[in-house]
């Protein structure tokens, strides 16, 4: 009995995605759950797990193939059952024995007569995943390919021979035939499009990439609040010598009570929290010609994955410890590593921060995260030289930036507010003691 495997179902934010990488090939046995694709989305990658125990007996979206919500990406079949595959590449003048039908597969015989009526009213047969691949690839018209498969089905290698008698050639745009139809009618959804390396003057290589989904809505999103925002930045110092003073007098006892190390983003979150408080426009989004004001604190910690710049949200911050803060954040990191962070856990956010201190930066303007009124920008500490009670000391120094959206918050409500989170580090007992 076969079992489809099926593109599950998308949330209302992401209208398609791009199969990414097979985890199995036709012929290969699949346990239950077991993950057999990943598909990437414009904000994360999504494991396809196994409905059922079995063969993945035919694959019907390659790599590449932008797919929707129910789509049928895959067969499954029992141990034993007809699968499907590809003859190889002739390599001789002898007839290739691959391509035989097995003899007791009903499914292999309703293709046969399917691809034998088509020949027979002059009609393409149809076309397997990777001979549909390759035509693809190459912008092929399979009707002027012979095939020689049962039924005068097109088989790899028939492809494969006839670009190399016509040299590959593609076909003039005027006469490229329409894009085939699935079996539903619909039109066969466009593939990604396939990198590019061209040469260009004086013999330079040059190497055409497609945009990756999670980029592109990077991009877009990027652009969106340039264009719809009216951002502003304020900046300041903060003088980190307190703070690393607490974590040098507790980071061995908080380790080995929480098993995570105590960093410096929980306090930024903390004194974040805090100053919102004071503050409430900058916790609040527009929508509309309306202004909604947020009774929690769900923070972003802009995140660097192999994919891009990804921002998970902490979840009701002015809840949390510190030990759990620094518990996600580092939970967060690592999935972010692995691909393996969900849309639950980008959704919603109230107020943003991004680091770009553990790459170095010493300054920046960070951009917002839609629709958040404001982003807090951390950067590199550098021993400074500062004047403290009169005295020139040396002491470790961040400059700090808030972006803000000037349509809800004042300049004065930034500056007082970026000046909050400097007195709360610069004297983290103001956080315990709220003042």
């Amino acid at each position: 009995m076969s079992v489809e495997v099926k593109v599950p179902n998308l949330p209302e934010s992401v209208s398609e995605a791009t199969v990414s990488t097979w985890h199995k090939k036709p012929g290969d046995k699949v346990e239950r759950d077991e993950n057999v694709v990943d598909l990437e989305t414009d904000k994360v990658m999504l494991e396809v797990p196994a409905a059922a125990e079995g063969v993945l007996k035919e694959i019907l979206k390659q790599e590449g193939d932008v797919v929707g919500s129910g789509d049928v990406i895959a067969i499954l079949g029992e141990a034993g059952e007809a699968v499907e595959t590809e003859k190889p590449a002739e390599t001789s003048g002898e007839e290739p024995q691959a391509e035989k039908q097995p003899e007791a597969s009903e499914a292999g015989e309703d293709e046969a007569k399917e691809a034998e009526s088509g020949a027979k009213n002059g009609e393409t047969p149809a076309l397997s995943p990777a001979v549909r691949k390759l035509i693809a690839e190459h912008d092929l018209d399979p009707s002027r390919i012979e095939g020689s498969g049962k039924g005068g089905r097109i088989v790899k290698s028939d492809v494969l021979e006839y670009l190399e008698t016509s040299g590959g050639e593609e076909q003039p745009a005027q006469e490229r035939p329409a894009e085939p139809e699935s079996k539903g009618g619909a039109a066969e959804q466009p593939r990604a499009p396939e990198p590019a390396v061209s040469e260009g003057p004086g013999g330079r290589v040059e190497e055409r990439v497609p945009m990756t989904r999670i980029r592109a809505r990077i991009a877009e999103r990027l652009v969106e609040a340039q264009r719809t925002a009216a951002i502003l930045t304020t900046f300041n110092e903060v003088d980190l010598h307190e703070v690393g003073v607490v974590r040098e007098r507790y980071k061995e006892q908080f380790n080995k009570e929480n098993e995570v190390r105590l960093g410096y983003m929980s306090f930024f979150v903390k004194a974040a929290v805090e100053a919102l408080k004071r503050f409430p426009a900058v916790n609040a989004s527009v929508d509309g010609s309306d202004i909604i004001y947020h009774g929690y604190y769900d923070i972003g910690i802009a995140v660097s994955s192999p994919r891009g710049l990804v921002v998970p949200i902490v979840r009701d911050a002015d809840q949390l410890t510190f030990a759990e803060i620094e518990r996600q954040i580092r939970e967060y990191g690592r999935k972010a590593r692995d691909n393996k962070l969900t849309m639950d856990d980008l959704q919603g956010g109230t107020f943003s921060i991004t680091n770009g201190g553990v790459f170095g930066s010493m300054l920046s303007t960070p951009i917002l995260n839609p629709p958040q009124s404001a982003i807090l920008g951390m950067h590199n500490i550098v021993d400074r030289p500062m004047v403290v009670d009169g005295e020139v000391k040396v002491r470790p120094v961040m400059y700090v930036a808030l972006s803000y959206d000037h349509r809800l918050v004042d300049g004065r409500e930034a500056v007082l507010f970026l000046r909050t989170i400097k007195e709360l580090l610069e004297d983290p007992a103001r956080m315990l003691l709220q003042i």
